[in-house]
């Protein structure tokens, strides 16, 4: 038996009670991921992204891991939610504009002391300040570089559309701008090198295309670490006591890890390793977040047909953005019709032995967004489901 037929074993074993559509973690290939996300920082603190596990519980277990420290969000009414919570260190990602949150945020202390909100522009300082209501907590700031790699001076951009802020004296000028501004302070520095930790390197049947983005890859990865070494001594010359500096993602650890002027490193997905995770050569994971769906048709020989499964993925539109027919093995969809949002045919000598009521489980093609498909997650150790616990969606939170 191999290794994913055994894990199809377990997994219809532990969920032989519950009907499917159901999602599962599979905690052991959870922790193992956890303990590799640590071991690739090498000693540096690991901030979990929760856009990638969209779970509270799951965000308390792996923080109680040593190695973790603090929450990356996603929105501010979900920074302000997990404050609330009880998680004390929660820096939101990206720019909001949210006023009602940011009212809240600027008018209570505990929030205020555990929410750090990313700027890149002074104009959302004005809009922070014309949303405070009268409170008079100091909002920490989080400056964001832009890490693109921009070549044939300029002409040709490399990474993610994200801050305007690209040179270290761009990146200070905002620094100086909040703090000549009552009200704010400046902690940290974040720079995601998209374009590094969330593009596989190693894709199956593309040889030349691999090739292509590894140099280019590692030539993005010694002129930011170049740059944000100088970013950095910029900031650190007008916020001398600047708390953070984060980087990373979990396609490029190991590589931000090793710049001096990191400080901690943030990843999420390394978590669930998603299926747009197998094409690395950095690192290799193992599935730890899964989601079946009945079998509820025979049309044919060689064809079964499962309820739903169209749980396409956020990004530019493609066949990777969709789930992937994971267990059994050599299922594949019907071209015609791909991932479907009802029914979803399947092909192969597999469906042969598949039953009415039988499961096939699926991978996602990212990592939280599948939580906003399901209200829970079982949680499976060896052969029985140990607990349930809701997702984001499951506790009536749909941040974004």
């Amino acid at each position: 038996m191999t290794a994913r037929a055994s894990d199809r074993a377990r997994y219809d074993r532990a969920t032989a009670h519950l009907d499917a559509p159901l999602a599962i973690v599979d905690l052991d290939a959870f922790d193992a991921n956890a303990a590799d996300l640590v071991r690739r920082a090498g000693g540096k603190p690991v901030r979990v992204a929760s856009k990638s596990v969209r779970c509270r519980a799951l965000l308390e277990r792996v923080l109680a891991r040593d190695g973790f420290a603090g929450i990356m969000s996603f929105t501010l009414a979900e920074s302000l939610w997990l404050a609330r919570s009880g998680f004390e260190d929660v820096l939101l990602a990206y720019p909001s504009a949210d006023r009602t949150a940011y009212a809240e945020l600027a008018g209570d202390p505990k929030l205020a002391a555990a929410v750090t909100v990313m700027v890149d522009d002074v104009a959302q300082l004005d809009l922070i300040d014309a949303s405070r209501g009268g409170g008079r907590e100091v909002v920490r700031v989080c400056l964001e570089l832009d890490t693109s790699l921009k070549l044939l001076g300029g002409r040709v951009r490399v990474g993610a559309r994200r801050s305007p802020l690209h040179s270290p004296a761009q990146v200070a000028d905002m620094a100086r701008a909040v703090a000549r501004r009552p009200g704010f302070e400046v902690v940290g520095i974040m720079a995601y090198e998209g374009h590094v930790a969330g593009v596989g390197d190693a894709v199956a049947g593309r040889p030349l295309r691999s090739r292509a983005v590894r140099l280019m890859q590692a030539a993005a990865r010694r002129e930011l670490a170049e740059r944000r070494a100088e970013v950095v001594r910029a900031v650190r010359a007008v916020v001398p006591g600047l708390e953070f500096v984060n980087g990373g993602g979990t396609g490029s650890v190991q590589h931000t890890a090793a710049e001096d002027a990191v400080t901690e490193i943030g990843a999420g997905s390394g978590l669930y390793v998603p299926r747009l995770f197998d094409n690395y050569t950095s690192f290799s994971g193992r599935p730890a977040a899964l989601f079946a769906q009945p079998v509820v048709r025979r049309p044919g020989v060689g064809v079964v047909t499962v309820l739903g499964g169209g749980y396409p993925a956020s990004g530019a539109a493609g066949p990777d953005r969709s789930p992937v027919p994971y267990l059994p093995e050599g299922l594949r969809y019907d071209p015609q019709e791909g991932a479907g949002e009802v029914q979803t045919p399947l092909l192969g000598s597999p469906a042969d032995d598949l039953l009415i009521g039988d499961k096939v489980w699926f991978r996602h093609a990212k990592a939280g967004e599948l939580c906003e498909r399901f209200d829970a997650l079982h949680l499976v150790e060896g052969d029985a489901v140990t607990a349930t616990v809701p997702t984001y969606r499951g506790e009536g939170r749909t941040f974004l």
